[in-house]
């Protein structure tokens, strides 16, 4: 085993319960811990995938992409997420709660913002 290994990503959010719902409908994920300001989920028992946990930030600034100005909230990091079919879960992504981007960089990935402004992309396999 590695010395040391990435378990969990962490999202701030203006409501991490909110978010948390989201990502729920997006992934098909369960909820491993939850507290009044934080959650943990991740993939159904005996399913592969990385935990998300949301932590409500009073503060929170939602990023701007791209970046249009020098002081702009940028992006601190994005997901990537593998679907089989592109269009089918773009719709289904936005039925959800998210956000399509208006500038898309590449015809086989989608640029969505999460209801608290993360961007994420959907990608498919079939175009590389």
């Amino acid at each position: 085993m590695p010395p040391a290994r990435v378990s969990t990503v962490v999202l701030d959010a203006p409501d991490a319960h909110e978010l948390a719902r989201f990502y729920r409908r997006l992934l098909g994920y369960v909820v491993r811990a939850e507290e009044p300001h934080w959650v943990l989920i991740g993939p159904p028992p005996g399913s592969e995938g990385v935990a998300l946990a949301f932590e409500t930030e009073p503060d929170y600034v939602r990023p701007v992409w791209p970046t249009r100005r020098p002081g702009d909230q940028q992006m601190m990091l994005h997901l990537d997420v593998e679907v089989d079919d592109l269009a089918a879960e773009t719709s289904r992504a936005v039925e959800a709660g998210a956000t399509l981007a208006a500038y898309q960089p590449q015809d086989d990935v989608r640029v969505l913002f999460d209801p608290a402004g993360h961007p994420f992309c959907l990608w498919t396999e079939a175009g590389r």
